[in-house]
């Protein structure tokens, strides 16, 4: 600001006029300021500002002037250019003030500002009051004008009221007035002859009759005579049936021959027809049409109505009969649907969502359809025991190898072609996964599995678990012992380890084949065909091909090229090109087949795995595939799967778990308790399988699935999850993988480093198999003093608490005499006109009892809670 100053003040330079005489700029400036005050008010004064001049000697030949308030430049004297220059600097009193001065117009201008800003305000509001009172006026002059409108309306209703009870008064007076007609004279009697004069009656005497009273008001009327009478319509005798035509006057309503009046035609029809209704709604009541009312699970009020062909008010009251209050448009569950039902009359006839499923699966064959079909084998076993290899081995003996040139393994089932002509399907399950998700969901389409256990291995942790799987299968074995080719291979070592996991060979008694082969060396490939072609023989393996097909899906995939192709074996029936079909919660059409050596077929077989193109979305593995007869029901059948899978998924997040375990067993629904224990060592695994089995009872008991060494993987969540069982790890540890998958099924892994640990939670456990015991658990008693009568709570007893303590809640007994006349709870308790929650020993209270009245002075209240004890195992 200070440079800004300085060259505005060397603009303004002290300088000779042309003719040589010395002079300065005007020391006077005159300005208008505007001044503001409050409440909006201005004024704008005029304002002349005197600047001081002062002479300051220098050198010579120069002249300095000081301005007060600026700085001016000295110009050039007598052409001389080195003229010196000196700038007058503000002092600090008269900077501050300046800046005091500065700031106080900023703050009267803000002043001003907020006071233009009020009145702003004040005026819009003034005018939004004077608005409201005039839209208030309106409405109030609305309003008057409605009431004196409905006013003069009802004065004219019970004017035109009065005015007709007048007339109908006067009508009833006028007919009980009326002389009785002459009776003519029997012949032969003389009737006196009338006077021929009337007697005179004086004009001022004379009563007028109605119709004189009318010919004088005729009269008085300009341009009518009073001597014109109106014209009576001629009486029609008794017998006139004919209709009367206009409409009737009050001279006619107080004449005597109206008494011949009948009902005209059109009323008599109305009649008739009114009554010919009422019988026919007569004759339906008595004759009630019985109809097949379809309830579904809930159905609102007025649907059930409509299908009942019945009023909604009396379901409605139906209902309120039974103790439901309900609307006609709330829902009510199947039973009281039911109810209603039957209490009006009809057939009911009960549907539920899962009726869309009812014939999806067709009639049993029967055996005259049934034709053999190739057994379907899936080969198990562990690790580089040569599972692999002995596949290899096999694919190579199918005959269709030379003629085609070899097979390739496109999908996870194949179909192998002996040389004797007959088929073995063999499904590839790499490890035991994707074989225990399809026995989770009730998809066990092996028939046979193959065992591979290697001679000089033995027994191994995964061979133990394919027993297990299996077992729990329900599938014969067949053991195929590998690698006999070895130095060191002991087959009789491997059955006789067998026996301790209830595997008994052949060789030794059982009923379980053992075949001895080298998958590298091709020896006995041939006896194993014959072992399982043997076992297919003995399950008597058929299906019928000629009807709709059903299938198992094997596995899923997205192709980027092809879309979602699913493998599917099918089981029975013939799965053709076009069918329309339903896997799982999806559908589709069949748009293409492909075999397992990738060539395009037409249709499939039972016991033949293909790819099926066309499904709108990928099922999962072990979802059953269905055909069906339209759309329409594909759509049905998989919007219910698909609402049935989204509920089983958001119940599923704890399943397994301690928690639920227990609330499961408490609603009576569990009385075993499957575990999964993995341990670091055999003989942890023992002691710890020993000691579960020791813990079960008569009522509970604890079923181990499976036991191993080494961590937790993931087909030990597998198998936990089918099985809702918890997993025990002892001193091991899940993978990433297997801790995933237990988080997303929502299996519980319990981790545990001492026995005894694991042992206490397992009496837990076990002990909340056991139904828990109810007790009952004294509180206190009280002395009934004084008995009040209250209008509102009724009788309430006015007590000391004499032993323990009283708590609001409790159950109580009254006592007269030691003997029990009640039992019951507290409705109220109260001490000093408050309610408390307890009452200790020594004070005094009020207590009211529900619904009892029947208490006495010198009444003992006893108080108790009934608790539940959990039991425990011994």
């Amino acid at each position: 600001m200070e440079e800004s100053k300085d060259a505005q003040s060397e603009k303004k330079k002290l300088s000779l006029a042309p003719r040589g005489k010395l002079e300065l700029k005007k020391t006077v400036e005159t300005g208008q300021v505007r001044q503001s005050f409050s409440h909006g008010r201005s004024k704008t004064v005029q304002v002349e500002v005197k600047r001081k001049r002062s002479f300051v000697p220098g050198q010579p030949g120069e002249a300095q002037a000081r301005v007060s308030g600026e700085t001016l430049g000295e110009g050039n004297v007598g052409g001389d250019t080195d003229a010196a220059r000196h700038a007058h600097v503000l002092t600090k009193d008269e900077s501050a003030r300046r800046l005091k001065a500065l700031q106080g117009a900023i703050k009267d201008e803000e002043a001003r500002k907020l006071a233009d800003i009020e009145e702003h305000r004040r005026l819009d509001e003034e005018q939004r009051r004077r608005k409201a009172e005039e839209d208030r006026r309106s409405a109030e002059e609305a309003r008057r004008k409605t009431e004196e409108e409905e006013r003069r309306r009802q004065a004219e209703e019970e004017r035109r009221r009065s005015d007709e009870e007048m007339v109908q008064r006067r009508a009833t007076e006028h007919v009980k007035g009326a002389k009785p007609a002459v009776a003519h004279p029997p012949a032969g009697v003389a009737v006196p002859a009338k006077p021929a004069v009337a007697p005179v009656v004086p004009a001022h005497a004379r009563v007028l009759e109605p119709e004189d009273e009318e010919s004088a008001a005729r009269a008085k009327r300009p341009g009518l005579k009073a001597d014109v009478k109106p014209k009576r319509p001629p009486a029609r005798p008794a017998g006139d049936e004919r209709r009367r035509a206009g409409k009737i006057t009050v001279a006619q309503a107080l004449d005597d021959s109206a008494d011949d009046r009948v009902r005209s035609l059109a009323a008599v029809k109305r009649a008739r027809e009114k009554e010919r209704l009422r019988q026919l709604q007569a004759a339906a009541a008595d004759q009630k049409v019985i109809r097949e009312v379809v309830v579904p699970e809930t159905i609102t009020v007025q649907e059930l109505a409509n299908r009942m062909a019945e009023r909604g008010a009396d379901v409605i009251k139906s209902l309120m009969k039974m103790g439901v209050m309900a609307t006609i448009n709330q829902v009510i569950d199947a039973d009281t649907a039911e109810l209603i039902v039957t209490e009006f009359g009809h057939k009911l006839k009960r549907v539920a969502e899962s009726d869309v499923e009812i014939g999806l699966k067709g009639a049993v064959d029967e055996d005259a359809n049934l034709a053999p079909r190739p057994p379907i084998v899936t080969i198990m076993g562990h690790v580089d025991h040569g599972k692999t290899s002995l596949l290899d081995a096999l694919r190579e003996t199918d005959v269709a190898k030379h003629e085609a040139g070899g097979i390739t393994q496109h999908i996870g089932a194949y179909q192998v072609v002996l040389a004797s002509g007959k088929k073995i399907t063999f499904i590839d399950t790499p490890g035991h996964a994707a074989f225990t998700e399809m026995r989770a969901r009730g998809a066990n389409v092996t028939d046979i599995v193959v065992l591979v256990v290697a001679a000089d291995d033995s027994i191994m942790a995964q061979t133990v678990e394919a027993i297990r799987h299996a077992k729990a299968a329900n599938v014969p074995i067949i053991v195929a012992i590998n690698k006999i080719d070895k130095a060191d291979a002991n087959p009789d070592k491997v059955r006789t380890d067998l026996l301790q996991y209830e595997i008994q060979a052949e060789q030794l008694g059982g009923e379980v084949q053992t075949v001895e082969v080298s998958a590298t060396k091709k020896l006995n490939l041939d006896k194993l065909e014959e072992a399982i072609l043997l076992q297919a023989e003995i399950l008597d393996l058929k299906a019928n091909a000629k009807r709709p097909a059903e299938g198992t899906v094997v596995e899923a995939k997205l192709d980027r090229g092809r879309g979602v192709v699913a493998t599917v074996l099918v089981q029975r029936g013939t799965l053709h090109v076009g069918d329309i079909v339903v896997a799982g919660s999806e559908w589709g059409r069949v748009r293409a087949l492909t075999d397992d050596r990738g060539r395009k077929v037409d249709d499939a077989g039972p016991a033949t795995p293909v790819e099926v193109l066309g499904l709108n979305s990928a099922p999962l593995a072990g979802d059953e595939l269905l055909v069906v007869e339209n759309e329409g029901r594909a759509r049905d059948v998989t919007a219910f799967r698909q609402q049935k899978r989204r509920s089983a998924a958001a119940a599923a997040t704890a399943r397994g778990t301690v928690e639920q375990i227990f609330s499961r067993i408490a609603a009576g629904e569990a009385k075993e308790l499957p575990v999964v224990i993995k341990a670091d060592v055999q003989g942890s695994i023992e002691a710890i399988a020993g000691t579960l089995q020791k813990l079960s009872t008569d009522e509970v008991a604890v079923r181990i699935l499976h036991s191993g060494v080494g961590g937790i993987n993931e087909s030990d969540v597998t198998l936990a999850n089918a099985s809702r069982a918890i997993v025990i790890g002892f001193n091991v540890r899940a993978n990433p993988q297997a801790r995933e998958l237990a988080r997303r099924d929502g299996v519980d892994i319990r981790y545990y480093s001492i026995i005894y640990n694991v042992i206490d939670d397992a009496k837990a456990m076990l002990g909340g198999l056991l139904a828990p015991t109810v007790r009952e658990r004294f509180l206190g008693n009280a002395q009934i003093l004084q008995v009040f009568n209250i209008s509102k709570s009724g009788k309430v007893a006015g007590c000391r608490v004499s032993e323990g303590v009283v708590k609001r809640g409790a159950k109580v007994r009254l006592l007269r005499d030691n003997v029990v006349v009640h039992e019951g709870s507290l409705k109220t308790l109260k001490r000093f006109k408050d309610e408390v929650r307890e009452v200790k020993e020594g004070f005094e209270c009020g207590m009211a009892f529900e619904n009892y009245q029947d208490i006495q002075p010198g009444d003992t209240i006893e108080c108790f809670e009934m608790e539940e004890v959990a039991r425990q195992l011994a």
